[in-house]
C-alpha cells in the first residue's frame, strides 16, 4: 500500500485520491488507535467537505465512537476543541492553501498535536491488514453539534486585550475563517473592514494561499483605507499572513524572526523552533535576546513536536504556520494575528516599524533533474560539500543536508514530489549567495549527471 500520510495529514484531490472510502478506512484506524470513545470532526469551506465528513463519520460511528461535529470552522479551532472537549481524536477535513478540488483529513491527539510518524504508521498499518474492529449494533456512535467557536475565542480574550482601536482589513480568502476571524477582531475592539469572508469552497476570490500575490487586493485597500493593518489566512486558517500600513506585503521570514524575538524577550530567553529552510534572520533575533534556535524538518508536526520536546517559548515556518504553546500546539492562524497586534501596541511601533528589525538576506534556489535515486545523491553529497565549505559552523541531516557558513548557509534537499534536486542558499550579501549557489550547484551537477 503506498504511504497515505504526508506531512500535513492525508491529502489528495477529492473523490479520485481522497475518496469517501478512504476516508471511512481512516476514521475507523484512527479511532482504533486512539481507542477513541470521542471524536471531534470538523471541516474548511471546500465542496468536498460534506461528502468527506459522512464518510469520516460514518467510520467512526461503525467503531462506537461518539462525534461531536463542529461545522465549518479553522483548523486550529478544531484542535484547540479535540483538547478541551476531551476528545481521544480530532478531524479536520482540509487541504489548507491547496487549490480548491483538493481536499485532506488532518489527525490531532488529545493534546492538540497533529498525529506523530509513529501514529501515522499505526495507523497505516490497521488499513492495509484491514484489521478493523466494529461496534456491535447495539453499540454503534452517535453524532452531537457542538459550537466550539465561542470556548475558542474565550481562549484568545484570556491571550489578548487591545488598548487601541486597531484599523483591520481582514481577508479569509473564502476559507474556514471567514466569521471566525472579523468576529474575533470586533471582540477585541478592531476597526474591522472584511475582505471575501463569504464561504466558497471554490475559493472565487483569490488562491487560498495568502502571499504576496494573492494578496494584492488586500495591499490595495490598506492602502486606499489608511488602515494600520492587513491580515489575511490561508483556506483553514492555520497560516496568517500581514500587510503594512504602507500597503506592503511582509515577508514571512521576518515577521516570524521579529515575533519570535518578541516572544524570547518577554520570557527572559528560551528556545524558539523553525525548520531548515528559514531565514537565518530567525537566529540574528533570536540571540539578540539570549535565545536559541532548533531547527527541524519541514512540516509543521515536525515544529509543534520540538516545541513541546524543547519547551520553547514560540515556533513557526516561513509560510505563516506560527504555534503559540501557552495555548496549545497547532499552528493558529487567528490566535496569530491577536497576539501579533498585541505585540504592536506593547512595543508602540507599526508593523513595518517592528518587522524592520529583522535583517533582510539574499536567498537564490536552484533545481536539479535527478531521474535516479535522488535521495541516496542527497546523502553522498553532505561529505562533499562539507570538504568544499571547510569553514561551515554547522552540519545538519535533519532534513536533506544543511550546512550554516559564516556568511550564510545551504540546503540541499530531495523533493518530495518530483523527480529533483533542491538546492536553497541565503547569504548576508548578495555576492556571498551567489558563490556559496555558484560552488554547490557544481558539485549536485557533478553527481546528477
Amino acid at each position: 500500500m503506498a504511504k497515505l500520510f504526508g506531512s500535513s495529514g492525508v491529502r489528495g484531490l477529492a473523490n479520485i485520491d481522497l475518496t469517501p472510502l478512504l476516508a471511512c478506512k481512516v476514521a475507523a484506524a484512527s479511532a482504533m488507535h486512539a481507542k477513541a470513545k470521542r471524536a471531534v470532526v470538523a471541516k474548511d469551506t471546500r465542496v468536498s467537505g460534506d461528502m468527506i465528513e459522512a464518510a469520516l463519520v460514518a467510520g467512526l460511528m461503525s467503531c462506537g465512537t461518539e462525534v461531536l461535529l463542529l461545522g465549518r470552522v479553522p483548523t486550529p479551532v478544531c484542535a484547540y476543541a479535540t483538547k478541551t472537549l476531551g476528545a481521544d481524536v480530532g478531524f479536520m477535513l482540509t487541504a489548507s492553501h491547496n487549490p480548491p478540488q483538493y481536499n485532506g483529513i488532518k489527525v490531532f491527539n488529545n493534546n492538540a498535536l497533529s498525529y506523530t510518524d509513529a501514529d501515522q504508521e499505526a495507523v497505516e498499518k490497521i488499513i492495509s491488514q484491514n484489521q478493523f474492529a466494529f461496534a456491535d449494533w447495539r453499540a454503534l456512535g452517535n453524532t452531537v453539534t457542538i459550537d466550539a467557536t465561542q470556548p475558542y475565542m474565550d481562549m484568545v480574550h484570556k491571550a489578548v486585550s487591545l488598548k487601541k482601536q486597531w484599523r483591520v482589513i481582514v481577508d479569509p480568502g473564502c476559507g474556514a475563517a471567514f466569521s471566525l476571524a472579523p468576529t474575533m477582531l470586533k471582540s477585541l475592539g478592531c476597526k474591522v473592514t472584511a475582505l471575501n469572508a463569504q464561504p466558497d469552497g471554490h475559493f472565487p476570490a483569490r488562491k487560498s494561499e495568502p502571499n504576496a500575490e494573492t494578496l494584492q487586493d488586500l495591499s490595495k485597500t490598506v492602502k486606499a483605507l489608511g488602515a494600520d493593518i492587513g491580515i489575511a489566512f490561508d483556506g483553514d486558517a492555520d497560516r496568517v499572513a500581514f500587510i503594512d500600513e504602507n500597503g506592503v506585503f511582509v515577508n514571512f521570514d521576518r515577521s516570524l524572526a521579529a515575533y519570535g524575538a518578541f516572544a524570547l524577550k518577554r520570557n527572559g530567553g528560551g528556545t524558539v523552533v523553525t525548520n531548515v529552510e528559514a531565514s537565518m534572520c530567525v537566529e540574528t533575533m533570536a540571540e539578540k535576546y539570549g535565545g536559541k534556535v532548533t531547527r527541524t524538518r519541514v512540516g509543521d508536526i515536525y515544529v509543534s513536536e520540538a516545541i513541546e520536546r524543547d519547551g520553547a517559548v514560540f515556533g513557526g515556518e516561513p509560510c505563516g504556520a506560527w504555534v503559540h504553546p501557552k495555548q496549545h500546539l497547532c499552528p493558529d492562524g487567528p490566535l496569530s494575528a491577536a497576539l501579533f497586534l498585541s505585540a504592536l501596541e506593547e512595543v508602540d511601533k507599526t508593523v513595518s516599524e517592528f518587522v524592520e528589525e529583522a535583517p533582510e538576506y539574499i536567498t537564490m534556489r536552484e533545481n536539479f533533474v535527478c531521474n535516479e535515486a535522488k535521495y541516496s545523491i542527497v546523502e553522498k553529497l553532505g561529505n562533499s560539500l562539507k570538504e568544499a565549505f571547510p569553514g561551515y559552523t554547522d552540519f545538519s541531516t535533519v532534513d536533506g543536508v544543511r550546512l550554516a557558513l559564516k556568511d550564510g548557509w545551504l540546503l540541499v534537499r530531495a523533493s518530495g514530489t518530483e523527480p529533483l534536486i533542491r538546492l536553497t542558499v541565503e547569504g548576508a550579501t548578495h555576492k556571498a549567495a551567489k558563490d556559496i549557489t555558484q560552488k554547490a550547484s557544481a558539485l549536485i551537477e557533478a553527481q546528477t549527471r
